[in-house]
């Protein structure tokens, strides 16, 4: 931060103009317009297929998943694409009235754009780490990839990275496959006409 330059407060992402997500890393006000739609897309997709992680049903469950959780750590501010809370460490997230959460989830998901790839891959995972979560993905929707990421001692360690149309078993959901090629657009014929 900038000599003579105040803290960015809470208020400063209320004032942001609507449809933007703003952040406060390192006391830093950190604001984007809502994503691309192949954003968009990635981000709905991976939630759907690992839903059988939070319903349990035909599936493993065990997990609260939330799509753009608002995570308040002291004063720093953070919204992941995805996230998700083991329910036996927290029990009785969902019952509180408060729009974030101050209990760093398990796992968090970043889908990778151009203009926070940067911040997703550098300050915003340095915080993830601080605070205890325990996976981390990174997910990049133009280049077809997914990075899984565990917590070391000292930083993050990757664990694997996968690509393409590959189907995969990505910790800490490896109970069941995942079909990256269901997460990408991919290129269709034009509509006709106007």
């Amino acid at each position: 931060m900038g000599r003579g330059k105040r803290p960015a407060t809470y208020e400063d992402i209320e004032a942001l103009p609507t449809g933007w997500v703003g952040e406060i890393i390192d006391d830093e006000l950190w604001a984007f317009p809502r994503p691309a739609a192949w954003h968009g897309r990635a981000s709905t997709r991976l939630g759907m297929l690992l839903g059988c992680f939070d319903v349990g049903q035909a599936g493993p469950g065990g997990w609260w998943l939330l799509d753009e959780p608002e995570l308040h750590f002291g004063r720093q501010v953070l919204v992941p694409d995805l996230a998700g809370w083991r329910r036996e460490r927290a029990p009785g997230l969902l019952e509180r009235d408060a729009p974030f959460f101050d209990l760093a989830p398990d796992w968090i998901c970043e889908v990778l754009s151009p203009s926070t790839s940067a911040l997703d891959r550098g300050r915003k995972l340095d915080v993830y780490h601080q605070e205890g979560v325990g996976h981390a993905w990174l997910v990049d929707p133009r280049a077809h990839t997914l990075e899984v990421y565990r917590r070391g001692r000292k930083g993050w360690r990757l664990a694997a990275r996968h690509g393409g149309e590959e189907v995969v078993r990505a910790e800490p959901f490896d109970a069941e496959p995942l079909e990256l090629g269901l997460l990408w657009v991919t290129k269709s014929t034009p509509a006709p006409g106007p």
